[in-house]
């Protein structure tokens, strides 16, 4: 198990049973508290939706410790994953199930599996980047049971969430970085969860190449280098 990350600029950081701590902000409050509730969700689906990078898939590997569920990907469901579902339907989650959109094939085997987990009442959670009402799906069946479910969002980073994701994310990449730079780029940087990604890999990169630890000057230089 990664050690807890260290967040030193008065964030709050979520045990996430055996994953690395799920950071938890005003933006993703709301997702969590339904992980919360399970297994006493009035539905048996929770469709959790939001930008790239925002921290569904990892908020997928929370609910896989906590209930041994079953874990799917939208862009690859299989027949041998309806099986697996029949064998096992009592906690399912697909990520990035808006993948399955406009692939017939693919939407008829994300319903068998939607119907496996219901008729035993178990519990679906599924991803995606926009609310299941979004997607253009072609079975008018699969469209009305994702109707059924509960939907919730996660808005972008405030800047606590921000510089909470910088540490963690400079962290897995075994870096140490200054509390002040990590102000200093939540300041300077678009309030997305894609922009603090990019940032840290960029200035992982720029120290990697001189050699040398990730100062302000250097974010600094990393940043003004950045297009706006």
């Amino acid at each position: 198990m990664t050690e807890p990350v260290q967040l030193p600029l008065g964030f709050s950081a979520r045990p996430a049973f055996g994953e690395p701590d799920y950071v938890v902000s005003d933006c993703n409050a709301e997702a969590v508290r339904w992980l919360d509730l399970w297994p006493e969700w009035p539905t048996a689906l929770l469709a959790v939706f939001g930008p790239s990078a925002s921290g569904k898939t990892h908020l997928c590997h929370v609910f896989r410790t906590r209930s041994d569920a079953l874990m799917l990907r939208g862009d690859q469901l299989s027949e041998r994953d309806i099986e697996s579902v029949i064998d096992r339907p009592a906690a399912v989650v697909i990520d990035g199930a808006d993948h399955v959109a406009g692939q017939e094939e693919h939407e008829r085997r994300f319903f068998h599996i939607f119907n496996a987990v219901t008729a035993a009442r178990g519990a679906l959670l599924v991803t995606g980047r926009t609310p299941p009402n979004t997607w253009p799906i072609v079975l008018p069946d699969l469209r009305s049971r994702l109707a059924t479910g509960n939907v919730v969002g996660i808005d972008g980073p405030d800047d606590g969430l921000l510089a909470a994701l910088l540490v963690k994310q400079f962290s897995d990449r075994q870096l140490r970085v200054p509390v002040e730079v990590v102000t200093f780029i939540v300041r300077r940087i678009e309030r997305s969860f894609e922009a603090a990604r990019d940032i840290v890999d960029k200035l992982d990169r720029a120290a990697l190449a001189e050699r040398r630890n990730i100062t302000l000057p250097l974010a600094r230089r990393v940043i003004e280098q950045t297009p706006t």
